[in-house]
């Protein structure tokens, strides 16, 4: 088995948010970090810190609506360190809008990124992790279980990423790879600035309670420790569980939470 500083885990959406939380986590344990998203001057700048701090990074871009794009990254990595051992599919945004307004455009957007572009993150990956028995991190949200008021196409593209999770850790027996799927609930990003047709507007204000807001560094801290353990399923921050708990054997209580609380316009 190859050590830490052998081994080299590929990020998603590495450019912002919890990707770049994680992809500094990766590095500070000793793995070689492959960083994608589409912002290239932005993961530049994140390599660059690795490598500063005593990391090796290396930046691909990609973008997931594009299948080519991504089987095209997978060979570049390979190309480059010649194995992947951990694949974490992170990549991902928010559609908002009420189910009676969002049209077919902004669900075949949502469905592509979220659903269909992790998907084949997994497929061009599998080859390479199946040589070394790797791990799979697939990035849900607590919304896989709950009500989402105007953001029912972003809940349902990760209760999809639920059932992917599921999916994969029964085709994947005997392969010594591992998935697995996690749930984070309120954290730092910039999901909320970033509209239907993927423009960032940075002037947005989050509509998600601060106070319950967790830093990044603190998620990515406890995102790859469970990737790491091979852990199945992980839901966190304390509201999520809280949340997901309620929603199984008081749902109807949950229903009026979440229609009390805040909604994205």
């Amino acid at each position: 088995m190859a050590n830490a500083k052998e081994k080299v885990v590929w990020i998603t959406g590495a450019s912002s948010g919890i990707g770049k939380a994680m992809a500094f986590e990766w590095a500070s344990l000793g793995y070689k970090v492959v960083l994608s998203a589409r912002r290239k001057e932005l993961l530049e700048e994140i390599a660059l810190e690795i490598k500063n701090s005593g990391g090796e990074a290396l930046v691909v871009p990609v973008d997931i609506l594009e299948e080519k794009s991504i089987e095209n990254a997978v060979q570049s990595m390979i190309d480059h360190w010649g194995r992947l051992d951990v694949a974490v599919a992170n990549a991902g945004f928010g559609v908002f809008g009420s189910i009676d307004k969002l049209t077919a455009k902004d669900w075949n957007r949502q469905l592509n990124g979220n659903v269909t572009g992790l998907a084949l993150t997994v497929k061009y990956a599998l080859p390479h992790l199946k040589q070394n028995q790797g791990r799979i991190g697939l990035v849900g949200s607590v919304g896989a279980y709950l009500p989402n008021p105007n953001v029912g196409a972003y809940g349902a593209s990760k209760a999809a990423v639920h059932s992917i999770g599921l999916t994969l850790q029964v085709e994947l027996k005997g392969t010594g790879v591992s998935c697995t799927t996690i749930h984070p609930g309120f954290v730092e990003s910039e999901i909320a600035k970033i509209d239907n047709d993927g423009v960032w507007h940075p002037e947005r204000n989050d509509p998600r309670p601060s106070n319950l807001m967790w830093p990044t560094d603190k998620a990515a801290k406890v995102m790859v420790k469970a990737i790491i353990k091979r852990k199945r399923n992980y839901i966190f921050t304390a509201h999520g569980r809280i949340l997901v708990w309620l929603q199984g054997w008081f749902p109807g209580l949950v229903r009026t939470i979440v229609s009390k609380g805040p909604k994205p316009e």
